[in-house]
């Protein structure tokens, strides 16, 4: 079930009635809707995975409790090896077993030996990367005494396996969310506007920006061998817009309807496009996942208290094994390591955390300079996701190539395509739209709301006849 589809759109106002006039008698029947609601919803999508998400979440539930009985520190750590072993395992049989098999094949094969590897005929689980690490950050955080094991399996369950965020994030930490999943809630008209604006905004992102530019992203990127510089250059533009758009819009519209129910969601996205140095840029994009290798992964590596290669070292894993979560392939992984050499030069002059504050413009040189840092930063941003889109590494390599050896800016693809000119210039109200409310969590809200959301659903159901992209690209991750 996906959030832009009118499934979703009938599902979730019953959930919504059923929660404030049907089940509000305490949180716990609550909670138990809510658990039902997201394990219809998970089903929706394949009902025979359903054990997995049930077997993830009676695994930490049952093993952060015996870490924190445990009375003696190896019992301690054989519970919490196990949690996070099972917990990788079948992470990694789903995810990643086909690709080590056929990356192991190939490299035997160039040595002269001839090899069949065995590979599973298995779909990857939709959200197996999110909920996995929601229920890691839970067991490493009960073992290092960062918080108490959750007794109640019920809201426990609820923290796992929450609708929203189940199946594309954000990653949620126990020390957020389960401290108001345990809470009674009361309705509160303003943090449910809030969450209508929110949605809007993100069905905005995903319907208008995100699924049309998709259209001409895959078209050129499937035929750019074909496509001159201004072309390759425009289809690279177009992804940067559709991931965003695709992606940001997911995680608005989570946001969004968990204002509904009364409870928050981390923010994952703080317009990132309008970051002035990479370092910034990961502050700003897929915050939650960002923030957890950092304290799950840099922090633990010693982070950036050790010398200069350890540093170095640090940085390099974090970002390579950021690229290797988004997927099994050789394109992620470059992607990754792409952006480490990217943050390389912030970090060898300690500048990596220069821009912490909102971007401000005045009529000066200093602004300026912000906007060159701005446009720079997107220009890299653009490099690398041709590594993310592209089918192989070469692929991506061939179409860096052909924008700098083609030298053609004719209009070629704009005058082959409808409604090219028309994409370009709503990107660039779209562009304007957040560049003005980027201090907002979404635009749509405070003066003149309602005709803020009205033009926008407008927008909604004039785009939405017009794209059959209708996925959400990170349900692949």
């Amino acid at each position: 079930m996906f959030f832009n589809s009118l499934a979703f759109a009938i599902f979730l106002p019953i959930v919504f009635f059923l929660y404030w006039f049907v089940f509000n008698k305490n949180k716990s029947t609550q909670n138990a809707l809510l658990i039902v609601a997201s394990y219809y919803f998970y089903s929706c999508w394949d009902w025979r995975f359903l054990f997995l998400l049930v077997f993830s979440t009676f695994l930490d539930y049952y093993t952060g409790i015996q870490i924190e009985k445990g009375k003696s520190e190896k019992s301690r750590k054989f519970w919490f090896w196990l949690s996070i072993i099972v917990n990788l395992g079948f992470l990694g049989i789903f995810k990643y077993y086909n690709f080590f098999a056929a990356s192991f094949a190939e490299m035997f094969t160039s040595f002269g030996f001839k090899v069949s590897p065995v590979l599973l005929n298995v779909i990857l689980p939709v959200g197996i990367s999110f909920y996995t690490f929601h229920g890691l950050s839970y067991v490493i955080d009960i073992y290092y005494k960062r918080i108490k094991a959750e007794y109640n399996f019920v809201d426990y369950s609820l923290f796992v396996s929450y609708f929203p965020l189940l199946v594309a994030g954000p990653i949620e930490r126990a020390t957020h969310l389960l401290p108001q999943v345990k809470l009674k809630r009361e309705f509160d008209l303003e943090k449910a506007k809030e969450g209508i604006c929110q949605i809007v905004w993100g069905l905005v992102k995903k319907v208008v920006i995100a699924d049309t530019c998709a259209v001409y992203a895959n078209a050129i990127f499937d035929h750019y061998t074909s496509m001159n510089t201004f072309s390759l250059i425009l289809g690279a533009i177009y992804f940067a817009f559709q991931i965003y758009g695709d992606f940001s819009g997911y995680s608005d519209i989570a946001l969004g309807v968990s204002k509904l129910f009364g409870i928050d969601l981390l923010r994952n996205f703080n317009y990132p496009y309008f970051s002035r140095d990479i370092a910034e840029f990961w502050r700003r994009w897929h915050i939650s996942l960002s923030s957890w290798f950092r304290d799950y992964l840099y922090i633990p590596l010693g982070g950036s208290k050790g010398g200069l290669w350890m540093k170095i070292r640090n940085t390099f894993i974090i970002f390579i094994v950021s690229g290797f979560w988004h997927g099994a392939n050789w394109t992620y992984i470059v992607w990754g390591f792409i952006n480490a050499v990217y943050f390389l030069p912030l970090l060898l002059s300690n500048s990596n955390r220069n821009n912490i504050d909102s971007v401000v413009l005045k009529w000066d040189l200093e602004s300026l300079k912000t906007i060159f840092s701005i446009l720079f930063t997107f220009l890299l941003t653009c490099i690398a996701w041709v590594f993310f889109r592209a089918r192989t590494i070469s692929d991506a390599f061939l179409y860096l190539r052909r924008i700098v050896t083609d030298w053609n800016f004719s209009l070629q693809y704009l005058d082959n395509e409808r409604y090219n000119y028309e994409i370009i210039v709503m990107v660039g109200i779209f562009v304007l739209v957040e560049w003005f409310n980027r201090t907002k969590v979404e635009p749509i809200s405070g003066k003149n709301s309602l005709l803020k959301i009205a033009l926008a659903i407008m927008a909604i159901i004039a785009f939405g006849t017009y794209s059959d992209y209708k996925e959400f690209i990170y349900f692949q991750f």
